[in-house]
């Protein structure tokens, strides 16, 4: 099975992707400088026109917005692990709307509403623009053409998307964002109908690999480390998040991810998605109250310089509840009326402790309760 991995991207500040060094025409002529560049600018839209279901379009952001380029006011000795980072949960669901599952009921036959796997509204580059740094990418082999792309469970989000035209829109994007790093959670996602081979495996690690790829992914060691070492070159590629390890709907995992070093390496986990341990006749209040509790109590760990200053923390404020119909959105929403979500909850925590060390915080409908982000980072 392909693991968790944590991964930094940084941005090549001297440095621009060339897409073509020349076009060579016959064996003696090359193409003129503007030649190249028109072609380089072509092959660019090619491949962000095909990520666009999943990357959607980048209209640029303004750097009076507080969450543009919100890690440039960070030095750069910064560890990670002391940063309060939000994140988005399925973050490739954004685009997953009932008129989109309909046209891929031939893929997919028939499955439960879309409302149950959408997570987000938003595509990646209005996420990245609007503070987002960190992003739960779920893969699987796209039906019948060999290439690796996105998916929510049984759910298949973009079939002619391929996981390498997303990662170009992230590189193509830090290129303009050099103060800016992102955090890649990739995994395989189960239930796909697909299988998780080691040619799959190959496929998925030589594609993180690649010539392009070692100018872009930053790791150190099995570790973090800091924000100036996500600015800079590396070839690493990611921390393992053992999924052995990663216990299955569970609000306080503790699982070590480097050994190597003098000092454990331990990312400390909320992921209580499904709140089992209420009745079938619990509604919608009770149920998003279960998750802000849990949500809350690994938050308090988390800013608790006591505790564990230097590990990393994740912090999952995305749940559901199938069962008894609380899709993703009346959890992080609530329910219209009267019963508010847990990004409503969270709120004013979040903003009573603003500077604190919060760690990663992965929502769901991220923006949709204005100032969230801004209170995660700080702005």
């Amino acid at each position: 099975m392909v693991s968790p991995y944590l991964c930094f991207l940084y941005s090549l500040v001297f440095t621009t992707v060339s897409l073509y060094a020349g076009v060579a025409l016959g064996s003696t002529i090359l193409a003129s400088e503007s030649g190249q560049q028109s072609l380089a600018q072509a092959a660019l839209a090619e491949i962000l026109q095909r990520g666009a279901p999943i990357l959607g379009f980048d209209t640029g952001c303004s750097a009076l917005n507080a969450t543009c380029d919100w890690m440039a006011k960070i030095p750069d000795e910064t560890e990670l692990v002391h940063m309060s980072i939000p994140g988005t949960h399925d973050s490739s669901t954004w685009n997953y709307t009932q008129a989109t599952q309909d046209t891929l009921l031939g893929y997919t036959g028939p499955i439960v509403p879309a409302e149950y796997f959408q997570c987000q509204e938003h595509s990646f580059f209005q996420m990245l623009n609007g503070g987002i740094r960190v992003f739960d990418l779920r893969v699987a082999l796209n039906p019948g053409n060999g290439t690796i792309g996105f998916y929510h469970s049984q759910a298949l989000l973009a079939p002619n998307t391929r996981i390498e035209d997303v990662l170009f829109g992230f590189y193509y994007w830090l290129d303009l964002h050099p103060t800016e790093a992102v955090l890649l959670s990739v995994n395989y996602e189960s239930g796909t109908g697909t299988q998780d081979t080691l040619a799959f495996q190959k496929q998925l690690y030589d594609i993180l690999s690649s010539g392009l790829a070692n100018r872009y992914w930053v790791q150190i060691n099995g570790s973090l480390g800091t924000l100036g070492e996500a600015r800079e070159y590396s070839k690493r590629i990611g921390i393992h998040l053992d999924p052995e390890d990663w216990h299955d709907n569970d609000p306080n995992i503790t699982l070590v991810y480097n050994t190597i070093n003098e000092t454990e390496q331990v990312a400390y986990i909320e992921d209580y998605y499904e709140m089992d341990g209420l009745p079938p006749s619990a509604g919608a209040a009770e149920n998003i109250q279960w998750k802000y509790n849990a949500t809350i109590a690994h938050l308090q760990d988390a800013i608790n310089i006591d505790l564990h200053p230097d590990q990393l923390y994740i912090t999952f404020a995305s749940s559901e509840h199938d069962t008894d119909g609380e899709t993703p959105r009346i959890m992080a929403l609530g329910n219209g009326t009267d019963v508010p979500g847990v990004n409503q909850k969270i709120l004013p925590w979040l903003q009573e402790n603003k500077g604190k060390r919060f760690g990663i915080v992965m929502l769901d409908f991220f923006d949709t309760v204005p100032g969230v982000v801004e209170a995660i980072i700080d702005a």
